[in-house]
């Protein structure tokens, strides 16, 4: 699946509910569906700055594909790891540095966002697409 097929899944998915505490509680099933993340990639430098909680990203990119795997300790959160995740991963770093991740404003999740988990929000896609951006050069240097 496209990375645009799966955004449009996951607003399909959201717009079943017309209310938010119904939308965070499928937020909070999403990041309970998680694989959880092995200590071992719980490093200082898979943490992700400017999260108000903890949060961790790992990626692997086998055969040009980029793998994630993610985790934190508040539920919403790792819910919205799981979106981001679920979006972006094994994809191509092309694939998802050219994407534009409008699900986010569809679903309405910035608008309901404090304002740190919203800038925790950017963070971990900025993160997601420098993991992209080095994947991409290092199959240059190849």
């Amino acid at each position: 699946m496209t990375i645009n097929e799966i955004q449009d899944q996951i607003i399909e998915e959201f717009s079943v509910f017309d209310d938010w505490m119904d939308k965070y509680a499928l937020l909070i099933d999403l990041g309970n569906s998680l694989a959880p993340l092995e200590d071992k990639y719980k490093t200082e430098s898979n943490l992700i700055e400017g999260c108000q909680s903890r949060v961790w990203l790992h990626a692997t990119c086998q055969d040009g594909l980029i793998h994630f795997q993610g985790e934190s300790d508040a539920v919403i959160v790792k819910g919205i790891v799981s979106l981001l995740i679920q979006v972006l991963s094994d994809h191509t770093p092309q694939e998802i540095l050219d994407t534009d991740l409008y699900f986010i404003d569809a679903i309405g999740l910035k608008e309901h966002l404090s304002p740190t988990r919203s800038n925790g929000l950017v963070s971990m896609i900025k993160q997601m697409r420098m993991y992209a951006l080095a994947f991409k050069a290092k199959e240059n240097n190849h």
